[in-house]
């Protein structure tokens, strides 16, 4: 089960939005380029300024960044906007905009900053293993158990536990352990998954 999975009945709330934002000559592309640069912004900001209550803006940005994905989606696939510029403009926004929200976590970190930047590493590795099923067939994968939208949950949390006064201690090193698993058990079902496809499709 991934937090992906609920993407439907969070789009069916959105949808008048979008609706309203179509109207008024919004493009999915400049959805996509805000809420990338509001990502790095926030997370330039919490790199510099690493002050614990600060990072309850994470999970509330989080949140707002899964509606804008939504509606950057919903604008290109059911408005017409759909465009080469777009598709890379998503992906590559989504990698840095989560490489810029993670690595503030990797700075408070006293074990060092090695095994957050591995989950970061790991985690724009099953994005892009998620975008190499379009190159043999299959469609782009989403597979979990720890996709994007899972992450959001997973460091939004992390954002409320500093913001309330937690502190990182030993125990975050086995943390970013189990998350780094679950990141290449992620990597290895998009795989197969994508072969599986592929290999229907050419049936």
């Amino acid at each position: 089960m991934s937090v992906y999975q609920l993407k439907s009945r969070f789009q069916n709330i959105l949808r008048p939005l979008v609706r309203s934002l179509a109207a008024r000559g919004v493009t999915a592309n400049q959805v996509t380029s805000v809420a990338a640069a509001v990502s790095v912004a926030l997370g330039f900001f919490l790199s510099v300024a690493p002050l614990p209550h600060w990072f309850l803006l994470v999970p509330v940005w989080f949140l707002l960044r899964m509606g804008l994905n939504a509606i950057d989606g919903m604008l290109a696939r059911e408005h017409g906007q759909k465009s080469n510029l777009g598709a890379y403009l998503n992906e590559i926004g989504d990698v840095v905009s989560d490489v810029a929200l993670y690595l503030p976590f990797a700075l408070i970190d006293p074990n060092g900053f090695v095994p957050a930047m591995a989950v970061i590493f790991l985690s724009a590795l099953t994005e892009f293993t998620g975008v190499l099923g379009q190159t043999v067939g299959a469609s782009r994968r989403y597979d979990g158990p720890l996709g994007k939208s899972d992450r959001a949950v997973l460091f939004g949390a992390l954002g409320i536990f500093v913001a309330v006064g937690g502190t990182f201690a030993a125990w975050t090193s086995w943390l970013w352990a189990v998350v780094a698993l679950l990141l290449i058990w992620t990597t290895i079902n998009r795989i197969s998954a994508g072969i599986r496809e592929a290999h229907t499709v050419a049936r």
